[in-house]
């Protein structure tokens, strides 16, 4: 077991919509930058989401920023309405509305201790 102890370390913990998570892996790859996906779902609409964790030395930072901004672009969606036999009463809605999905939420958090075993 191999242990890394730098105050450069980051991890980047970026959400973004699944309609951009093959273009963000792809990317990341493309750039030699190691990333792990998960599938999360979000919470208003109920859609499908792409968590990903990346770790990163304090000098490619933005460089990944710019990676994941290029390819998560914010969008709106008209969502129909929902009937609250569908739904909890708590999300219930009873017009169309426009929404804003994708784009990306970043979280960068300091790395107190790299693992690599």
């Amino acid at each position: 077991m191999s242990e890394e102890k730098s105050e450069t370390v980051k991890m980047i913990v970026a959400i973004v919509h699944d309609h951009d998570a093959h273009n963000l892996m792809e990317e990341l790859n493309n750039k030699d930058f190691k990333a792990t996906k998960m599938a999360t779902t979000g919470g208003f609409l109920r859609e499908g989401n792409t968590t990903f964790m990346i770790g990163s030395d304090e000098e490619h930072i933005e460089e990944i920023l710019e990676i994941i901004k290029n390819n998560c672009k914010a969008r709106k969606k008209t969502i129909a309405p929902m009937s609250p036999v569908a739904n909890s009463m708590e999300s219930y809605y009873s017009f169309p509305m426009d929404v804003k999905i994708g784009g990306a939420t970043v979280f960068i958090i300091d790395v107190e201790q790299f693992l690599k075993m």
